[in-house]
C-alpha cells in the first residue's frame, strides 16, 4: 500500500475551490448596518458594488472546515531500516477538478445560489430605496412621532432582511464545503488506487514539479476513474425567498389611529 496522505495533497486545491465556487458581491453588500438611518440621514447614493473585501468568512475557513484525513499515517520504521525506494507519481489535482463531472456540477448549482441571492438582495434593496423616497416625500405632511414610527418599521424590515440574507450566504458556503469535503475524500480514494496498481509510494502535485516525462503523470488515469467513481454530489436544498417573508410581513404601517366603534357610542 503506497505511504502517502491523499488529504495533504488535495488540501490547498479544495480550498482555493471554495474561495472559488463561494466568492461573490453579496455578502459584502448584505453586511451594511447603515443602509437607512432613522431620522432623515440618507446616504446620497447606493454603495457602489465595486468596495468588495475578502469576505471574513473565507479567511477563517482553514480553522472552520480543516481538510480531514482520508489514511492512517504508516508505522514508523523500525530503528537502523532503510525507508523504501520512492516510486514517484504525479498528479494535477486542478486538471481533475476541471474535467471532474461531480464538481462542475457543485460549481454550477453554487453560481445559480449566488446568482439567486443576489438578484433577490437587488430587489430587496430597491424596496428599500422606493420607501426611503416615499418617507422623503410625506416628510413635510407627516407629523414627527408618525415619521419616527415609520422610519422604525422600514429600518427593522432592512435590519431583519440584513441578517437573513448574511444566513442565506453562509448556508451556501457550508453548501460547498460539505459537497468539496466529499470531492476530496473520493479523489484521494481513488489517487490512492490509482498509485497502489502503479506501485507508487510518493505522489506530488504537479504544481511543484518543474520536470517530468509522461510516465510519472497519473493525472489522466486518475480523472477517468474519479468521472467513474462520483459522477454526482447530493447537495442540501437552497433556502430560497426566506428574505422575502420579513419583507412582506412588515409593511409600512398606517400611523392614523383607528376610529373608535360604533358600539361604544350608543351606550
Amino acid at each position: 500500500m503506497p505511504a502517502f496522505r491523499a488529504s495533504s495533497l488535495l488540501r490547498s486545491a479544495s480550498a482555493l475551490a471554495v474561495a472559488a465556487l463561494v466568492g461573490g458581491p453579496a455578502l459584502a453588500q448584505q453586511q451594511d448596518p447603515g443602509f437607512f438611518i432613522p431620522g432623515g440621514q440618507r446616504p446620497a447614493q447606493p454603495q457602489p458594488q465595486q468596495q468588495r473585501p475578502v469576505q471574513p468568512a473565507q479567511q477563517q475557513r482553514p480553522a472552520q472546515a480543516p481538510a480531514r484525513p482520508n489514511t492512517q499515517a504508516p508505522a514508523p520504521l523500525p530503528p537502523g531500516q532503510q525507508p523504501p525506494d520512492a516510486v514517484i507519481g504525479i498528479v494535477d489535482v486542478p486538471e481533475i477538478q476541471r474535467v471532474s463531472t461531480a464538481f462542475n456540477q457543485v460549481r454550477d448549482e453554487i453560481e445559480r445560489r449566488r446568482q439567486r441571492l443576489n438578484d433577490d438582495l437587488q430587489r430587496e434593496q430597491n424596496n428599500w430605496r422606493e420607501q426611503q423616497q416615499q418617507l422623503a416625500n410625506q416628510r413635510a405632511t407627516l407629523p414627527p412621532d408618525q415619521l419616527r414610527e415609520r422610519e422604525r418599521t422600514l429600518q427593522d424590515r432592512i435590519t431583519d432582511s440584513q441578517r437573513i440574507f448574511r444566513e442565506r450566504s453562509r448556508a451556501i458556503e457550508q453548501a460547498a464545503q460539505q459537497a468539496l469535503q466529499e470531492i476530496e475524500q473520493a479523489l484521494g480514494g481513488v489517487i490512492r488506487q490509482v498509485a497502489a496498481s502503479r506501485k507508487v509510494n510518493l505522489v506530488l502535485p504537479r504544481p511543484l514539479v518543474i520536470f517530468n516525462d509522461p510516465p510519472f503523470d497519473l493525472t489522466e488515469e486518475v480523472a477517468q476513474q474519479f468521472n467513474r467513481v462520483l459522477r454526482s454530489v447530493t447537495m442540501p436544498p437552497d433556502a430560497t425567498g426566506g428574505a422575502e417573508a420579513p419583507a412582506a410581513q412588515a409593511p409600512t404601517r398606517p400611523a392614523a389611529p383607528a376610529p373608535a366603534p360604533a358600539t361604544q357610542q350608543r351606550r
